[in-house]
């Protein structure tokens, strides 16, 4: 399919990343993975070190690249509030300066560029479900904001250089991913109860339990990122990719219970400042432009693989 075109992939060791690297180089793309192992890491991608499509460059986006590349999908930034919030001034330069210098590299070298941004970009909506022609609810001043904020000006970024200098671009918002390379420790409802479960610990719910998510394995996520990358020139999105089945975390909670078997009990916490209390994609853009797209793993499917992930890294622990 790709007949050998080089492919750069920023945050190519992360979740998401190593991912999509797996899928371009089974279509014939050679993968140039570039990452800075803040979030990534090197057991996401051993598998792939030695092969003679794949290339590694430890590498920080935040400075300018050099490199000749036919295309460039921008994954690099923290993605979990635990470690987007460590250093929310590196986040924020990471979403800017990185979108600067990888729009700066895409019009140097022709390159068409995708931006993975995020549903986060809609904050804690007023619209259920979230089409992409909603603007958002945004907190710009509040601990989550160098996230949000951040990938909200990397938007703007990508449709300037699209305006003013004809990039061909495409902006695709992420909304919750799950599946196996997931980081154990990320903060995130899925990887949190599943490890909770699997250690007997409590599983955390923050607030009542009945706020919502939408969750898409990630095996249907990438399907779209490669599919929206070959839409024609012109198509730019911004398009929602995710699955548009919503659950409680109460649901969420109890189906990992259920799979596992595990006697955890359930946890109440107060709700963090800004976590929305909705959030469904609205993905109607996608499958009328994504030829055969669809979220096709249900949720339980998904979760049994995620779970069979975490256990093996428990267990190679010790």
């Amino acid at each position: 399919m790709y007949g050998r075109k080089t492919v750069l992939v920023t945050g190519g060791a992360g979740f998401l990343g190593s991912h999509l690297c797996d899928r371009l180089i089974a279509q014939g793309a050679n993968v140039l993975c570039v990452d800075n192992f803040y979030t990534g890491a090197r057991d996401n991608i051993v598998h792939l070190v030695g092969h003679p499509q794949f290339e590694l460059m430890r590498h920080d986006v935040t400075f300018p690249l050099y490199v000749e590349v036919g295309e460039i999908y921008n994954l690099a930034c923290p993605a979990s509030p635990i470690h987007y919030q460590r250093d929310p001034v590196q986040t924020t330069k990471t979403s800017v300066h990185g979108a600067i210098n990888m729009l700066g590299l895409a019009k140097r070298v022709g390159a068409r560029i995708l931006q993975a941004s995020t549903s986060e970009v809609y904050g804690d909506p007023d619209v259920h479900p979230q089409p992409e022609s909603y603007w958002g609810n945004v907190n710009p001043i509040g601990p989550r904001s160098c996230y949000d904020e951040g990938k909200r000006c990397a938007e703007t970024l990508f449709f300037d250089y699209h305006r003013q200098h004809d990039l061909d671009i495409k902006v695709v918002r992420i909304f919750n991913t799950y599946g196996p390379r997931m980081h154990p420790q990320d903060g995130r409802v899925v990887s949190n109860f599943i490890m909770q479960a699997l250690r007997g610990e409590d599983i955390t719910i923050f607030g009542d339990g009945k706020q919502t998510r939408s969750f898409c394995y990630v095996d249907d996520l990438i399907d779209g990122f490669v599919k929206f990358m070959n839409t024609e020139k012109g198509f730019t999105g911004p398009m929602n990719l995710g699955n548009p089945g919503e659950f409680s975390m109460l649901e969420l909670a109890e189906n990992v219970l259920d799979i596992i078997g595990s006697k955890s009990q359930i946890a109440f916490h107060d709700l963090p400042q800004d976590d929305p209390k909705q959030r469904r994609p609205d993905i109607s853009l996608a499958q009328e432009k994504l030829e055969d797209w669809a979220p096709r793993t249900p949720l339980r499917e998904g979760l049994t693989k995620t779970i069979e992930y975490f256990d093996g890294l428990l267990k190679s622990k010790g």
